[in-house]
């Protein structure tokens, strides 16, 4: 056979069926691999999206622990697990199942217990890493085993109060457990905060970094092995401590290891094999690049902290709909900074996600008024209610399922105290992509039963800045909930208008049905009132709702006393929604019109490929709803529908 018709040699990447794989390979041959990774990661997010820029970021971290440590006997807990990519490709999950990254019947962009036994702990939210993995080192104490239990976690995930809290507990839960700390200096966007400023000084420490330099030297010069390792490490700590001050991890009674190169896959197995043999809790401080390999993730880290598709040559992104209007989170944010212009004591607050939320359009027009205060959503609504009882107008801009983590301060700390909060709650409803940690779907169930609060859903862009204007006024705490993505294409007023509190918006009159939607199901909520007077002419009138709390009780009523079957449509999980307040009022109104409720089961949604395969998978298709309700609608009772009739 001729060199020119010579089959090419498969990659590494490719024979990998499990982390057996991985310590089977030469030491020389990591690096190749380390490269086949980044190209694969490349390769599918710049199809699918994903986060990207973090996972580039970790591939020789991963593949060292590998290396050192058997999964699933061992246990890896990721912090937010966005960075798994690696581990997944790692531990049996390549090929065509990775392809479909976060798309529907493929890997999910986060770990998950259910998909793999290597995934020792699912999570989406920062911050649960090093409590987690505290809990199976004290449980695998408790039984007698001697497995190992590595947690990995941004340096971000230390500006979460709960890492701290299980920092401050580890000493005395257990002997063995292994920190590693990857510091790669960002979050979702730029870290920020005094614990960011610390790992900065300790990781660029002239004096410390000498030290460090010149022992690393001296052992290097001896034979390998643990033994040795186990003197240099003592006596790198012991002497270094005659000159820098013991690391705030050590004040916590960790033994602390760093800083190393990241992306030094040499470094990084030799410590990794050394705390594996500590009987003391150990912190690896990491330092690693987020996005190398990528130029464009390196230029625009946040950008390419979560990614939509994009060119994988310029970085560009994709535009899967060319002229689509702009997204909610847009909207807010450019709304904000009109107000916010307008009135200094206005502020905007985000957890770390600037450019999710949309206050990104603040911090450049206002930054005076704008508050990062990294991942810690407890901290941002206590300091909003703070701000609040000296007359500022704090605008808290938080995803819907991360203000479930400050379900506390939002009860005790605003709404007992009735204090002039808004919350802004991007991404309500469905997440596709990223699946069930980041579905929208409980924020009325948990808010609805909150004294003093108003909870309400626009139902295009001009109505979201409607509603921002509103709530700014309003006397307590106000939620705005949208959903993410593209709105509908409605023009913006040019001077807001004040929505009267309480009040929903009749859109379409009927005598057969009445449909009261929320949000962005009131276009839903129109076509399917279309369908049925074309296809079974029927009388259907379209109710939007705009706010689930405070109801509009006295107009619900009315077409309660006269209509035969009511339709409430949204997109939020039927259990303690709007559809439950509906039938709520009618309850106690001693009203027994029949309600059709369409909305989310009692389930967690997986990941899809889309809104609407998700909903189809659900019978929750404009299809689906309609045969539902026209069902419905024929199995009433005769006597009622002619008495309508």
């Amino acid at each position: 056979m001729s060199p020119s018709s010579a089959v090419p040699p498969s990659r590494l990447l490719d024979a990998i069926r499990g982390p057996a794989g991985v310590k089977a390979l030469a030491p020389a041959q990591l690096p190749q691999l380390a490269q086949e990774i980044r190209d694969e990661l490349i390769a599918v997010t710049s199809h699918s999206g994903g986060h990207i820029g973090p996972n580039l970021g970790v591939v020789e971290l991963t593949i060292a622990l590998h290396r050192v440590f058997t999964t699933p006997d061992d246990q890896l807990v990721f912090d937010v697990a966005h960075q798994g990519y690696v581990h997944k490709l790692l531990t049996g999950r390549g090929g065509e199942f990775f392809k479909r990254l976060r798309q529907t019947d493929g890997a999910s962009g986060f770990l998950y217990r259910r998909e793999s036994p290597h995934d020792a702990f699912g999570a989406g939210h920062a911050g649960t890493a090093l409590s987690a993995a505290l809990g199976m080192a004290t449980a695998r104490d408790l039984r007698g085993s001697h497995e190992h239990v590595v947690a990995v976690c941004g340096d971000a995930a230390f500006t979460c109060g709960i890492t701290l809290e299980a920092l401050n507990n580890v000493v005395s839960s257990t002997k063995r457990l292994i920190v590693i700390l990857n510091d790669n200096e960002w979050s979702i966007a730029k870290n920020v905060g005094a614990i960011s400023g610390y790992l900065n000084r300790l990781s660029t420490s002239p004096t410390y970094n000498k030290i460090h330099h010149d022992l690393d030297a001296f052992f290097k010069s001896f034979p390998t092995g643990v033994e040795l390792n186990r003197v240099y490490h003592k006596w790198k700590r012991e002497t270094k401590d005659f000159f820098v001050e013991s690391s705030l991890f050590e004040k916590f009674g960790l033994r602390y290891l760093g800083p190393v190169d990241g992306h030094d896959l040499g470094a990084l197995i030799k410590n990794l094999e050394f705390a594996a043999h500590c009987d003391v809790p150990v912190l690896i401080h990491v330092l690693t690049k987020k996005g190398k390999g990528l130029e464009a993730a390196i230029v625009h880290p946040e950008k390419f902290h979560g990614s939509g598709p994009f060119d994988p040559v310029t970085g560009e992104s994709r535009k899967l709909v060319p002229g689509a209007p702009p997204n909610y989170q847009d909207v807010f944010g450019q709304a904000l900074v009109r107000f916010a212009q307008a009135n200094p004591n206005i502020v905007g607050i985000t957890g770390a996600m600037p450019s999710g939320t949309g206050l990104s359009h603040l911090a450049a027009a206002v930054p005076r008024q704008f508050f990062d205060v990294g991942i810690a959503e407890e901290h941002a609504v206590l300091f909003a209610a703070g701000l609040a009882t000296k007359g500022i107008r704090p605008v808290c801009a938080i995803y819907s399922t991360f203000l479930q983590r400050a379900y506390d301060q939002v009860i005790h700390d605003v709404a007992l105290q009735n204090l002039p909060v808004t919350f802004c709650l991007d991404r309500a409803g469905l997440s596709p992509n990223d699946g069930p940690t980041h579905h929208g779907l409980f924020d009325l169930a948990y808010l609805r039963c909150v004294p003093n609060a108003v909870v309400m859903q626009p139902k295009d862009e001009d109505e979201l800045v409607d509603m921002l204007h509103t709530s700014l006024q309003l006397p307590g705490p106000g939620f705005i909930r949208y959903p993410r993505g593209a709105g509908v294409g409605v023009k913006i007023k040019p001077q807001p208008a004040l929505v009267p509190v309480g009040h929903a918006e009749v859109l379409r009159e009927g005598s057969n049905l009445m449909i009261w939607a929320l949000g962005h199901m009131v276009p839903d909520a129109l076509e399917l009132a279309a369908r049925l007077h074309a296809e079974e002419n029927l009388s259907v009138g379209v109710v939007n709702a705009r706010f689930v709390k405070p109801l509009d009780r006295t107009l619900l009523l009315s077409h309660a006393a006269c209509i035969p079957l009511l339709v409430t449509m949204e997109d939020h999980v039927l259990a303690g929604g709007f559809g439950s307040a509906v039938l709520e009022a009618l309850q106690e109104a001693d009203c027994a019109t029949a309600v059709e409720r369409i909305g989310w089961p009692d389930k967690f949604v997986e990941h899809g490929s889309s809104v609407e395969i998700l909903r189809a998978a659900y019978g929750l298709a404009p299809t689906d709803i309609y045969r539902r309700v026209l069902d419905r609608w024929r199995h009433l009772s005769p006597e009622r529908v002619e008495a309508d009739v």
